[in-house]
């Protein structure tokens, strides 16, 4: 049994709506399969995940939402008609957006969660029918019905580990089963959805649940590269990742799978496939656990911005007792999560996302440290890149960071910080901002244009 994810772009028309169909009948194993709301089908276009988000807010400011509504009415009424599907089909999408409307607002975070779900939702039921009138036996799948059940946090909802026994009943399911991504429900029965993008998270739950022999997550790549290709022209093409690079990789920028939705895959070892809708023949790129190694060290080069960092120094700080529990406790109080900490035996440094810092905040946070740790220096550095090469060769060679620090010089970047993870999988490199692309260049051509 395989559990098949299809992305924004494979459903953001019925002229892809039909290309997926052919994609999942013709492999009689994709039996599950998860569903994404319509994303662009041009470069200006809205998704319609972004449609209803805009629809939310501007009825909570508002109360009303007529001109939004529509817009979202009108993406889902084109690929129905285009579909020749029957009209009940969108009256039943149509009264289902209108009766979320009428949801409570008193809690705003709730109502647009509500709201969000029906992209993919909708979504399914759309699949769902197509297949029927072309005589397939097909389902819409309920994530309520079906046991998807999830944390109560709105916009980051977690699935619950009840939730597996629940849903590893769908193999005993007959026929093609689509099921909605991006949301469960709470265990007092409300919508909650996962963080942006979550259908990829949806599908990696449920091939846990059913012991999948394969999840493949179908986007508009023929396979992962190892560079963003706006950086560089035709990139190098990964054939095989093992789970530990795709999770550095997607953490570091790489957009192309969601970075939570490795964990229920990799816990119960399923492999993964990332495919090319528009390409279905090629082989892609294959998530594993392990994989032979190669001559080439380095998997793949991410960045990611949106960083600063907090540096303190302290004379003789290795040898006080609790001060990393401290720091951390204050940032834990302060509602603070952190990215990464690189230090030394007089000073560390705290790395974080730069959003979660407003300028009352970040005062407030310097004052606490300052009060409570008694440091002798105390900053902030502002607009930070995280520069990443990951690589599960990097584990046994020599002089990956002495070559990849010489890449940097060479352009005149600067190294704000350094950083390797114990599994000694990637390294990870601060830069500031403005330099994360030529970071990125740089050292791409060093690891994979460098005879």
């Amino acid at each position: 049994m395989k559990v098949a994810k299809f992305g924004g772009t494979s459903l953001s028309s019925a002229e892809q709506i039909r290309k997926v169909c052919r994609i999942i009948t013709a492999d009689d194993r994709r039996r599950l399969v998860v569903v994404s709301a319509p994303g662009k089908r041009f470069k200006n276009d809205s998704k319609v995940t972004d449609l209803l988000i805009c629809c939310a807010r501007q009825f909570l400011s508002t109360g009303k939402a007529e001109p939004e509504l529509q817009a979202v009415i009108d993406r889902y009424s084109e690929i129905a008609n285009d579909l020749a599907l029957s009209k009940q089909v969108i009256d039943e999408i149509i009264a289902d957006l209108h009766g979320r409307l009428q949801k409570d607002t008193g809690y705003p975070e709730r109502f647009l969660d509500g709201l969000k779900a029906a992209g993919e939702d909708n979504s399914a039921r759309l699949v769902a029918a197509y297949l029927q009138g072309t005589g397939y036996d097909a389902h819409y799948i309920h994530p309520m019905e079906a046991g998807m059940i999830v944390s109560d946090e709105p916009g980051n909802a977690q699935v619950l580990p009840e939730s597996y026994g629940k849903l590893s009943e769908l193999r005993k399911r007959a026929g093609l089963l689509i099921f909605p991504g991006f949301f469960g429900y709470s265990e007092g029965g409300e919508i909650v959805t996962f963080s942006r993008g979550g259908s990829d998270i949806t599908g990696s739950i449920l091939a846990a649940a059913v012991h999948a022999d394969l999840y493949e997550n179908f986007t508009d790549v023929d396979s992962v590269f190892a560079v963003n290709p706006s950086l560089i022209a035709q990139p190098k093409e990964i054939k095989e990742l093992t789970y530990r690079e795709m999770r550095e990789l997607s953490y570091a920028g790489f957009s192309v799978f969601h970075e939570e939705a490795l964990l229920p895959a990799f816990r119960v070892g399923i492999p993964v496939c990332i495919k090319n809708t528009n390409n279905p023949d090629a082989p892609g790129t294959m998530i594993v656990a392990d994989r032979q190694p190669t001559s080439q060290l380095v998997a793949g080069v991410a960045a990611d911005k949106g960083f600063c960092s907090i540096y303190l120094s302290k004379y003789l700080m290795n040898r006080e007792i609790g001060f990393g529990r401290k720091l951390l406790q204050i940032m834990e109080e302060e509602q603070l999560s952190f990215e990464h900490t690189p230090s030394g035996i007089d000073h560390i440094s705290v790395v974080l996302r730069e959003d979660q810092l407003d300028p009352d905040k970040e005062a407030r946070v310097l004052t606490r440290i300052q009060e409570q740790l008694k440091v002798d220096e105390l900053s902030v550095v502002h607009n930070l890149a995280l520069v990443m090469i990951v690589g599960e060769g990097m584990r046994s060679s020599v002089g990956t960071i002495a070559r990849a620090t010489a890449a940097l010089a060479k352009e005149h970047i600067n190294i704000e910080m350094i950083n390797q993870g114990s599994s000694e999988v990637s390294i990870m490199f601060g830069v500031q901002a403005v330099d994360a692309d030529k970071a990125v260049i740089a050292l791409y051509r060093e690891f994979f244009e460098t005879v």
